[in-house]
């Protein structure tokens, strides 16, 4: 992929695809070129280039003779390793799992963009198992936040290397997970767009899950309309049938509590300052508390974390056997809480979850969406986190916070940038909906993201 090329759109690169002017191998190629010269070699665990030269020739010769599958046949695509595909093995970012056997068959969602002429063209890092919103990974390397310009920086997790690859303009567009934020955190830290969908809007089928109560999957890419397209093909349409919204019909409403808890100030001034933007272009906001927030975190201190008890399940065995000697001793130590949730306490985490959801429905208007930044920090420096274990701690839940509120509601979010903070790193602007309001959530972001970003 060329310096054009890194930088474009999906819908760009589409356009130039579909006219001839960029021929599917040759971006292929390119692509893969560009991945292998970068200097950071942390961001993917693996590359496809047998898979990836395959699907890129039959998309030319499909484009050439007039059968093309539409505005995605040809465009590469990067995984997290957390997707099957036919052939490799799925690590999950941990060393235990690398001679484990390679998938039969390629994961719902990956046949999916496969069946829209999509090209994979690899897997990305993460966290090991998908347990850390920092996107730290002591078997593969860490990769660097692509927007820090002095030290390096954590990417934001779990789906770190995903959100690079796209910051870094080495793909268009990269599928992650999202338990607790792990789509919209590397988002928000690297400058692009991130969209968490409602749990089950897409098929978990050949995806490693951590918490199946909360998993929810969705794309890291440059633009809402690339969100949206990438969309509608996980869910097996052949176009997005997303509209916009008229800016004078769109309500927000900024929550006041738990978000902007110890926010960094930079980070505050630069969300306030697209929420002046949407203001002066019509949309209609409003501030208020949203006690809910507090009680959710209230629930998770009486009783335990929703997401650490089901991963504890997920990995009693390898926790009890010589596996967990060769994990992260950090994902161990986070994971082993789940241990002291017992049924009792679960049934009441369930109970409250639905309890609090149906009471999110009643603190909204109709036609209401929340805002509030992605993020109340900057993507700090990797070295500190690396030497202090409680310091690792302290950063990685203060950076879930946020994205987790939206994970036990069990809602939707896109996470777009609004600006740079007092470290000249990027903002994330959250816009959030409830439960299966993807498309109006969706349609908003689309309308809003230009004035968002201070483009308009």
């Amino acid at each position: 992929m060329d310096g054009v090329d890194g930088n474009i759109s999906i819908a760009g690169l589409s356009v130039l695809l579909q006219a001839g002017s960029r021929d599917p191998v040759e971006l292929a190629k390119t692509t893969l070129e560009r991945i292998a010269a970068y200097q950071d070699q942390a961001i993917f665990t693996a590359l496809l280039e047998e898979r990836a030269l395959a699907e890129a020739k039959a998309s030319g010769e499909r484009i050439r003779s007039g059968r093309s599958r539409g505005l995605l046949d040809g465009i590469p695509v990067a995984w997290k390793d957390l997707f099957d595909t036919k052939g490799t093995v799925t690590t999950a970012g941990s060393a235990v799992l690398v001679e484990g056997a390679p998938a039969k068959a390629d994961a719902d969602v990956v046949r999916a963009l496969a069946d829209a002429g999509m090209v994979s063209i690899g897997r990305t890092n993460l966290s090991e198992f998908a347990f850390s919103g920092l996107g730290i990974n002591p078997h593969y390397g860490t990769a660097h936040n692509a927007a820090s310009r002095d030290v390096p920086r954590i990417p934001g997790g779990s789906s770190a290397g995903s959100g690079v690859a796209v910051a870094a303009g080495l793909v268009p567009v990269a599928i992650g997970t999202d338990t607790g934020g792990s789509i919209r955190i590397p988002a928000a830290f690297n400058g692009i767009v991130g969209y968490k969908a409602t749990r089950g809007r897409y098929s978990m089928q050949g995806v490693f899950p951590l918490a199946k109560s909360l998993d929810s999957l969705g794309p890291l890419c440059r633009t809402v309309q690339d969100a949206i397209w990438i969309d509608a093909a996980m869910r097996g349409r052949t176009a997005p049938d997303v509209g916009r919204t008229d800016l004078r019909d769109l309500k927000l409403v900024i929550p006041e509590t738990v978000v902007f808890d110890d926010a960094e100030a930079g980070v505050v001034a630069a969300f306030e300052a697209a929420i002046s933007r949407l203001e002066r272009a019509g949309v209609r906001v409003t501030r208020r508390a949203f006690p809910i927030f507090a009680e959710i975190f209230e629930l998770m201190a009486r009783h335990g974390a929703l997401v650490t008890a089901e991963a504890y399940v997920l990995h009693k065995e390898r926790l009890q056997g010589t596996d967990a000697d060769r994990m992260d001793q950090r994902v161990v130590a986070r994971t082993r809480l789940g241990e002291k949730i017992g049924m009792a306490d679960y049934v009441a985490i369930i109970e409250g979850r639905e309890r609090l959801i149906a009471a999110l429905a009643d603190n909204l208007e109709p036609g209401e969406l929340m805002a509030h930044p992605t993020l109340p920090h900057e993507a700090p420096p990797i070295a500190p986190l690396l030497a202090d274990d409680e310091l690792f701690f302290k950063i990685n839940g203060k950076t879930l916070r946020n994205t987790s509120i939206g994970n036990f509601l069990d809602g939707c979010g896109v996470s777009i940038p609004c600006g740079t903070g007092d470290a000249g790193m990027p903002v994330g602007f959250l816009l959030s909906g409830q439960r299966n309001e993807d498309e109006r959530l969706l349609s908003a972001a689309l309308s809003a993201e230009a004035i968002i970003r201070g483009d308009a």
